[in-house]
C-alpha cells in the first residue's frame, strides 16, 4: 500500500548529522537518493512497481538472523542531548 508512507529514523539521522558522522557530501547524496525514491513511488517503478506483492512478503523463519561481520567498524555510543 503506497497511499501513505514516512521516512524512518529521522531523529537518529539528525543526531548523526549533528555529531558529524554523516558528512555534508554524504547528506547531499542521501537527499538525492530520497528524491529518486519519491519519484519511483510516484511512478510506481523500481521496487514499488508491484507493491501488492511486497505487502504480503514475510521473512522466512528458517533464515538465520543477520549479523555484521566481525570486521565491521564499531562506533562509540553517544547519548543524545537531553536524555
Amino acid at each position: 500500500d503506497l497511499t501513505g508512507w514516512h521516512w524512518k529514523d529521522e531523529d537518529e539521522y539528525a543526531h548523526v548529522r549533528r555529531l558529524g558522522i554523516v558528512t555534508d557530501a554524504e547528506h547531499h547524496a542521501v537527499d538525492a537518493a530520497r528524491e529518486q525514491v519519491l519519484a519511483m513511488i510516484a511512478e510506481r517503478s523500481g521496487p514499488f512497481a508491484d507493491a501488492a506483492s511486497w505487502s504480503s512478503w514475510r521473512w522466512d523463519p528458517d533464515w538465520p538472523a543477520p549479523r555484521l561481520p566481525h570486521t565491521a567498524p564499531a562506533v562509540p555510543r553517544v547519548a543524545p542531548a537531553g536524555g
